[in-house]
């Protein structure tokens, strides 16, 4: 008689270290600085709706308290509990390195370096995996993009393993292409937030124009997308809670007919320390949407199988 095989393991595939920063944290870091909470942060932690403007306030707020080595290596650890404590064994972290050392010009390069890797230490001693994915931000263009790649290319540490563009989609995928091949050709994983607020097109071009090979949300592309995602085997990673807050007219929700389509979708938290979540509210939040158990468990699935903090380097 043959055992069954075993659940593969939970991975939270897309979450933001500046929005990730565990709340109880943070509330001592504003005591200890003399620092008055944003209203928009305490009313995203009650579980209240707040406009984007406020949305970015919160976050902005919480990234400006990693400013030093151990604050980054504390953010780290408590990603890590958060995903442990939710029955989690590894978390894809996106990291905005540029924002934090040359735009903020809050902390060192190498102090951020050695914070994360302290972190992902520390991580791996409660048994949970993690790994860097480097952001850099759409609408400040591709001169932007090289610029990032300028900072963290001369001494990138094993643990980054991807590079991917986030914020506001305004700049045509296409014009990133150099950018993607640079960081391909330096060893690094693709990924885009695309279809999230921008047109659904954008995941169409991020695929075939920019060349990733993963896609954060895709909320807002069309069926035939979604047949060309699953044709190609483009993991997707879906973040219920944030998508409900940042992307409220996109109703209903399109995981089901993603997954029907045969799209390779996973679980994310993406901001869990602003807009209050873990693997299990999204679990939950899936289980709403009409996914069955058979459901549940293909998430689970794709989500181990193309998590990039489980890859073997």
């Amino acid at each position: 008689m043959s055992l069954p095989a075993p659940s593969p393991p939970l991975v939270d595939r897309h979450t933001h270290l500046e929005g990730a920063l565990d709340p109880a944290w943070v509330r001592r870091e504003a005591a200890a600085r003399g620092l008055e909470i944003p209203a928009s942060l305490e009313t995203l932690w009650a579980g209240v709706p707040a406009p984007f403007e406020g949305f970015i306030e919160a976050f902005l707020f919480g990234a400006a308290l990693l400013d030093r080595r151990e604050a980054v290596r504390e953010a780290v650890l408590g990603v890590a509990r958060r995903t442990r404590d939710a029955g989690g064994a590894g978390f894809d972290l996106w990291v905005s390195p540029h924002f934090l050392v040359i735009h903020q010009g809050q902390i060192r390069l190498g102090d951020l370096w050695r914070g994360l890797e302290e972190g992902f230490a520390a991580a791996a001693a409660l048994g949970v995996r993690g790994c860097a994915v480097v952001d850099a931000v759409n609408h400040l263009g591709a001169e932007h993009g090289h610029a990032v790649l300028d900072l963290v290319l001369p001494e990138c540490p094993p643990f980054v393993q991807g590079f991917s563009t986030g914020g506001l989609e305004r700049r045509p995928f296409r014009e990133w292409a150099p950018v993607f091949d640079r960081a391909r050709t330096a060893g690094l994983r693709l990924a885009a937030h695309a279809g999230e607020n921008g047109r659904g097109s954008n995941v169409r071009e991020a695929v075939l124009e920019a060349g990733v090979e993963r896609i954060v949300h895709g909320l807002r592309a069309d069926d035939a997308t979604f047949e060309l995602l699953a044709e190609r085997g483009i993991p997707v990673d879906v973040c219920p809670s944030s998508n409900r807050a940042l992307a409220a007219d996109v109703a209903p929700h399109p995981l089901p007919r993603m997954l029907k389509a045969g799209v390779r979708c996973a679980l994310g938290t993406d901001d869990p320390g602003v807009i209050p979540c873990d693997l299990t509210t999204e679990t939950a939040a899936a289980r709403v949407m009409g996914l069955d158990e058979g459901g549940l468990a293909l998430l689970r699935r794709h989500g181990a199988e193309d998590a990039w903090c489980l890859a073997e380097t």
